[in-house]
């Protein structure tokens, strides 16, 4: 320290001294928080950033609700779940070490760890255990969790490809510098035997920084399996690398027998290789939630005395339910809220997969992570942090790519198992090559150790599930469940609700029908004058058709019947044809078998128009559903509503088999018959009445607009309103299918071709290092097809529905 340096720390009452200015802050701070515990029980410093954090969680620092709050969720009482990020994963063996370790633990409900991410989600009951128990468990086994964060996400993933890079360069210039000095001793014919021995104690040398520091995660990682009692695939690795070096030690040192030095180095610099590929081809697969998670602005604009126009630069972090934000074009909105001032167009594609902005107007709800494209807007904030649109859509998206479908679980029971038979087979090889040629051994025992891949059967299908999950989430349709995908793929019949799915969810008027010489401009005035108070759905169908153009007075309601009031001195009624001519012979509407619902206007008893109202079907519902009957599915409509207006849709739409006035228990019913033909039923609906039926079917689909509850109930959520979305949705699952049996299929036939030829001696340790580390990296290559993945319904009617869409948008 510098002569006159002082920087004092007040702790327990005396002043202490601290060695720079930074560290006086960060302990002061910690001190005036109330955390000076972590002083009083510290023992010694940490060695390492790593061990501090491991400190800090052993001490119950990540106890405390005020830091829980930004990364814990409540479910109930005492239940809660929390997002985590593992540090020193490194394939697929570390995900299933940490899932039985956490799992085993008391008082932990589930946890699921998403391979591609790293990202853990944990239940636990904080009545029996605490969160900083689960960290220190998981430090316990040679890991490293933390909350997660997208900054810290970032930060651990530079991090670890530093590292990796600095380990492949070590390894890269020590095996081209030992291949130097091997090469001459396999082909020179002349070399005397201390030039050979001067060259294997050069390789040597060259080689222990390979072995000891590049080599290193390697026995690492097989240490932390053998203290568990697992077989992890560090473990054949660390075996084929340590046998083959101190085999080629002993050799050196003793002048007898053969050196591997440049088969050690070549293994591990290949190996190193794969593994660094496939870590960026896994953060690619992983992209889709990293993108959600950092569409959330850091700062925001606040105006802190609303409605005055004061303005203050705030972190989105120090945002409260109820404070006013201003959202400029260009700027993403912060969280939920409700617009209070303003209209713009808002793009909501990277949540919904929806192409076309959104006109959002004063009291429009906005969905935080939302883009503002064309004016300012004032937006109330009412839903912060875990409470938003976008939280949930993680969490869901975390959860389905954390579940594991049947075929995933198989691979990984085959994965557990392949490194304990592959020991066995090892050493039966090498007993047999003893008694045939002991000079072989060694190196046959190693290509088999290092040839064989169990990466690849527990890569095979999370890498598919995970990259196609994240491509169906920038579609539109969210993946909440594991099998989602894995079933959708295999569903034979496609259910469909009417209201709120294949229709909009409210009334429209289709036509309107003057009578009596009067036009159908002056029947809309009438009917809107008629209806200007009413929030019935009908009326605020009525109004759109026009403008009231004078006031109606004396208005009376008959609930169920229609309204009568009174303009510019003439009585009218509008309702039920019945009511409107005040007969009890109502007079017959123009097409009573339409479809639509009829309503009439009349003046004075004399009816003067039929206006008809229907739900109108979805702008793409043709091209999506004959595009799902090309996919070969059988499409059904059952609906509770009318059987005409049912009829009229299903006939509208090409849907043959289609059920009127359906209840819940009705709609249950009708799946469960399909289900009894042998048939895979796929539920697409949207109201609280279509909750048991999404439970019972064996995929559901929920639209975005729709009740909570149903979302809650069904496997996979569609954000948007494209019904194209599901002929895409159905297509990626198919595909993805089929990248998994791919994948499955290279993974096991590979070992089954590559170690009969290792145990045969055609493999030598450095094609073993490629073979290995290509299988796994083939995988996830396979697998990241996926992300790319783009299958129109009908480009011609595609772009027809755009324009239809884009009119729509516009259309006052």
């Amino acid at each position: 320290m510098p002569d006159g340096a002082h920087y004092p720390i007040k702790f327990e009452g005396e002043t202490r001294p601290a060695c720079c200015r930074g560290c006086q802050a960060v302990a002061q701070t910690i001190i005036d928080s109330g955390q000076g515990a972590y002083y009083a029980h510290r023992t010694a410093l940490p060695a390492t950033p790593q061990q501090a954090e491991a400190e800090l969680a052993q001490l119950g620092l990540y106890d405390l609700p005020e830091i829980q709050e930004s990364f814990v969720r409540t479910e109930a009482e005492n239940i809660r779940e929390a997002a985590l990020i593992l540090e020193n994963i490194v394939c697929a063996a570390c995900i299933w070490l940490n899932e039985r370790h956490i799992a085993g633990l008391p008082g932990v409900l589930s946890v699921e760890i998403n391979y591609a991410t790293r990202r853990a989600r944990v239940r636990w009951d904080n009545g029996r255990i605490q969160l900083s128990a689960i960290l220190k468990a998981v430090s316990d086994i040679g890991y490293i969790a933390h909350p997660f964060d997208p900054g810290r996400s970032d930060d651990i993933y530079k991090r670890e490809r530093n590292t990796a890079i600095k380990r492949l360069a070590i390894a890269g210039l020590g095996m081209m510098q030992v291949m130097m000095y091997a090469l001459p001793t396999y082909t020179a014919t002349d070399m005397t035997d201390d030039i050979r021995l001067l060259m294997r104690w050069a390789s040597l040398i060259l080689t222990i920084p390979v072995v000891v520091y590049s080599a290193w995660p390697f026995f690492i990682g097989a240490w932390r399996d053998f203290k568990r009692r697992s077989l992890g695939m560090d473990v054949p690795v660390a075996l084929g690398i340590g046998t083959a070096f101190a085999a080629s030690v002993y050799a050196t040192f003793s002048g007898h027998g053969e050196v591997y030095y440049d088969s050690v180095a070549m293994f591990v610099f290949l190996l190193l290789a794969g593994r660094f590929l496939e870590m960026n081809a896994r953060r690619r697969a992983g992209a889709a939630v990293e993108e959600l998670v950092k569409l959330i602005p850091a700062v925001t604009t606040r105006l802190p005395d609303w409605p005055a126009r004061d303005e203050a630069q705030v972190p989105v972090a120090r945002l409260a339910v109820g404070d006013h934000v201003l959202v400029r074009p260009g700027e993403t909105l912060p969280a939920d809220g409700v617009v209070v001032e303003g209209d713009s167009a808002v793009s909501e594609a990277m949540l919904t997969g929806e192409s076309l902005p959104v006109s959002k107007t004063v009291h429009s709800m906005v969905v935080g992570g939302s883009l503002n494209q064309a004016s300012p807007l004032v937006v109330r904030v009412d839903k912060l942090g875990a409470d938003t649109r976008l939280a949930s859509i993680v969490r869901l998206l975390d959860r389905a790519q954390s579940e594991k479908p049947r075929i995933g679980q198989l691979a990984d029971r085959a994965a557990a198992w392949f490194v304990g038979l592959l020991l066995l087979i090892t050493v039966a090889v090498g007993l047999v090559w003893y008694a045939i040629d002991p000079s072989k051994v060694l190196w046959i025992v190693v290509s088999i150790l290092v040839v064989t891949c169990p990466c690849a059967l527990g890569l095979a299908t999370p890498a598919a599930l995970t990259t196609a999950t994240g491509r169906l989430t920038r579609l539109g349709l969210l993946t909440t469940r594991g099998h989602a995908l894995e079933t959708l793929a295999r569903a034979t019949d496609l259910v469909f609700d009417k209201t709120g799915t294949l229709t909009h969810g409210h009334l429209s008027v289709r036509c309107v029908v003057p009578l009596g010489g009067r036009s159908e401009r002056e029947a809309g005035m009438l009917a809107a004058a008629l209806e200007a108070g009413s929030e019935h759905p009908i009326a605020k169908a009525l109004r759109e058709v026009a403008a009231p153009a004078a006031i109606a007075s004396h208005i009376r309601n008959t609930p169920g019947r229609g309204v009568e009031g009174t303009i510019e001195g003439r009585v009218y009624r509008l309702g039920a044809p019945a009511f409107a001519v005040a007969s009890a012979l109502p007079p017959t509407p123009p097409e009573p078998d339409s479809g639509a619902s009829w309503v009439a206007l009349a003046e004075g008893g004399e009816l003067i128009a039929w206006f008809a109202l229907a739900d109108t079907p979805r702008a793409d519902a043709p091209v999506a559903l004959a595009a799902l009957q090309k996919q070969g599915l059988r499409l059904h409509l059952v609906s509770g509503d009318a059987a005409g207006a049912v009829q009229a849709i299903a006939q509208q739409l090409g849907i043959a088999e289609w059920h009127a006035g359906a209840l819940p228990e009705d709609k249950l019913a009708y799946v469960n018959a399909l289900q009894r033909q042998g048939r895979i039923v796929a539920m697409v609906g949207d109201g609280i009445n279509d909750a048991p039926v999404l439970a019972g079917a064996q995929v559901s689909i929920a639209m975005g607009e729709g009740a909570d509850v149903a979302q809650a109930a069904a496997d996979m959520v569609m954000l948007g309103s494209r019904l194209v979305t599901l002929y895409e949705g159905v297509a990626l699952a198919r595909k993805t299918r089929r990248i998994i049996r791919q994948n499955l299929g290279w993974a096991l036939g590979y070992n089954l071709i590559a170690i009969p030829a290792a145990a045969l001696g055609y493999v030598t340790p450095w094609i073993a290092g490629i073979g290995m580390s290509a299988s796994s990296l083939l995988v996830v290559l396979n697998a990241l097809r996926l992300s790319s993945f783009s299958q129109p319904a009908d480009d011609g009617n595609r772009k027809a529905q755009d324009s239809r869409l884009a009119a729509q948008e516009s259309s006052p």
